[in-house]
C-alpha cells in the first residue's frame, strides 16, 4: 500500500499514476474523504479518553453528593469513549480497505498504456534461420521422449504436463543452472513453501484484481503460490532489517500454480501457458533510495542467464496498463519463439518499492525510529518457458535439439538431445 503522507501531500501525484494505469482515479478522492474522518474520530476518541483520565481523578479527590454525580457523568463518558472507539474503528477498517484497493504510483518513466503499449528497450541476438520447416515444441518434445501433454490431460485435465527423460533431466539442469547463477551473485538460495496464508497473499498484492488466478484451499485457508515472490516477500514480515546487512538478496526455488483464468482459447497446446510449473525467483529487501539500482541489477542478471542459453530475446519497458497491482516499473525479457515469428516473456523484474514492505510490515532500522524497507523482484529462470524456447531455437533437421555450452555441464555433458520416440 501506498504511504499516506504522500496521498495527503500530493494527490494529483497517485491521481495522475491511477489514470497512466488505466484505473479509477476517483478512489484517490474518497480514502482522502475516509482518512480524514479516520483522524476526526482519534482526535474525537482522544478527547473523551483524556475527559474520562481528569475525571477519574476528580472522582477520586470528591465526596458525598458530588462524587455521586462525577460517578453518573463517569458513566456516560465511558459509553461515549467505547462509541467513539467503536467509531474509530470503522474509519480504520473503511481506511485500509481502500489502501488496499490502490494500486502503488508507477514511476515516472513507465510507458503509459495498456498490453501493447511497452517499448522496446534492447534487442539481443538475432532469430535464426533454417533451411527445413521448423518443429513446434510440442513435436520436438514428443520426439525427445522429453514432454507428454496427452497424459498430463489424462491424469490432471488440460493445461497439465509431463515430463519424462530427458525432460526431467532438463528442467533439473536448468534449475541447478539458475541457482548456480545466483549463488554466485550473492543470492541465498531458498526453498520456500507452496501454500500460504491469506495475510501473505494480500501483502503482496495479488488479492486483488487477479484474484481469481489463485488457487484456493478453503478447508484451510491457505492459498496455492503463483509465484515464490509471495513466501519471500512474507519471509521479513513484521521484522525489523539491520541497514547493515542489506540488500538482502534471495533466489527461491518452488513449484507455481495458476488458474489461467480468462485466458480461453490461449496456448492450449504445449506448455506455454500451465496451470503448474517450477521457477525460480530471486527476490530482494534494501533501502528504498537503492531500489532504482537495484532493478537494474536484477535485469541484468536475467539478461546473463538468457545470454547463456544462446537464445535472442528483447527487453520491454512494460506499460503501466500491464503492471501488477504492486509494481511501480517492470521489464520483461521476451525470448523469440520461432514457430510463433514472435517474441514471447520467459522472464520479468518489477521494482515494488516499498508498497509490498508496507503491507507486510518489513521496515528497517534507523538511529531515530523505522524506515519501511523496498523490495523487488525477478524471475531468473521459468523452466517451462525456458524448455520452450530452448528446443525451438536450438533445434536441428533431424528433429534433435543442441544444448548450449553452458548448460552442458548440469546435464551430463550432453551436447545434443537426439529423438527418441515414445512408447
Amino acid at each position: 500500500m501506498i504511504d499516506l503522507r504522500v496521498l495527503r501531500e500530493n494527490p494529483d501525484l497517485v491521481r495522475a499514476s491511477q489514470a497512466k494505469r488505466g484505473e479509477d482515479p476517483s478512489i484517490v478522492d474518497a480514502l482522502l474523504e475516509a482518512d480524514d474522518a479516520r483522524r476526526g474520530a482519534i482526535v474525537a476518541f482522544d478527547e473523551l479518553r483524556n475527559a474520562q483520565k481528569n475525571l477519574g481523578r476528580d472522582v477520586a479527590k470528591a465526596q458525598g453528593d458530588e462524587k455521586a454525580s462525577l460517578l453518573a457523568r463517569g458513566s456516560e463518558l465511558a459509553a461515549s469513549v467505547k462509541a467513539a472507539e467503536a467509531e474509530q474503528g470503522v474509519h480504520e477498517a473503511r481506511v485500509r480497505t481502500l489502501q488496499l484497493q490502490l494500486s502503488n504510483v508507477v514511476h515516472d518513466e513507465a510507458p503509459a498504456g495498456g498490453e501493447n503499449d511497452f517499448v522496446v528497450v534492447e534487442h539481443v541476438g538475432s532469430p535464426p534461420t533454417f533451411d527445413f520447416t521448423p518443429r513446434d515444441h510440442i513435436e520436438l518434445g514428443e520426439g525427445l521422449g522429453a514432454i507428454d501433454t496427452e497424459r498430463g490431460a489424462k491424469v490432471s485435465g488440460a493445461r497439465f504436463y509431463f515430463l519424462t527423460g530427458v525432460g526431467a533431466l532438463l528442467e533439473l539442469a536448468l534449475v541447478n543452472m539458475a541457482i548456480a547463477q545466483a549463488v554466485d551473485a550473492g543470492f541465498i538460495p531458498v526453498i520456500t513453501p507452496v501454500l500460504v496464508k491469506p495475510s501473505a497473499m494480500e501483502g503482496t498484492g495479488y488479492l486483488g484484481a487477479h484474484s481469481d488466478e489463485i488457487y484456493y484451499l478453503p478447508a484451510d485457508d491457505l492459498y496455492l503460490v503463483g509465484t515464490s515472490e509471495v513466501p519471500l516477500a512474507a519471509y521479513h514480515s513484521n521484522e525489523i532489517l539491520d541497514p547493515a546487512k542489506l540488500p538482502l538478496r534471495y533466489a527461491g526455488f518452488s513449484s507455481c500454480f495458476r488458474r489461467e483464468a480468462g485466458s480461453y482459447g490461449k496456448d492450449t497446446k504445449g506448455i506455454i501457458r500451465v496451470h503448474q510449473f517450477d521457477k525460480v525467483e530471486m527476490f530482494v529487501y534494501c533501502d528504498p533510495a537503492d531500489a532504482l539500482v537495484e532493478h537494474q541489477r536484477l535485469l541484468a542478471w536475467e539478461k546473463e542467464f538468457l545470454n547463456k542459453l544462446e537464445v535472442p530475446f528483447r527487453v520491454i519497458d512494460t506499460a503501466a496498463g500491464d503492471l501488477g497491482s504492486s509494481a511501480a516499473r517492470k521489464f520483461d525479457c521476451e525470448a523469440w519463439l520461432p514457430t510463433q515469428n514472435a517474441y514471447r516473456e520467459v522472464t520479468s523484474t518489477s521494482n515494488t518499492t516499498d508498497f509490498q514492505a508496507r503491507r507486510l510490515g518489513t521496515r528497517i532500522k534507523r538511529e531515530k525510529g523505522t524506515e519501511i524497507a523496498a523490495t523487488l523482484n525477478g524471475t531468473l529462470c521459468a523452466v517451462a518457458r525456458t524448455i520452450v524456447v530452448l528446443l525451438e531455437n536450438h533445434q536441428q533437421a533431424d528433429g534433435s535439439v543442441r544444448v548450449p555450452e553452458a548448460l552442458q555441464p548440469y546435464l551430463g555433458g550432453r551436447t545434443v538431445l537426439e529423438p527418441v520416440g515414445r512408447a
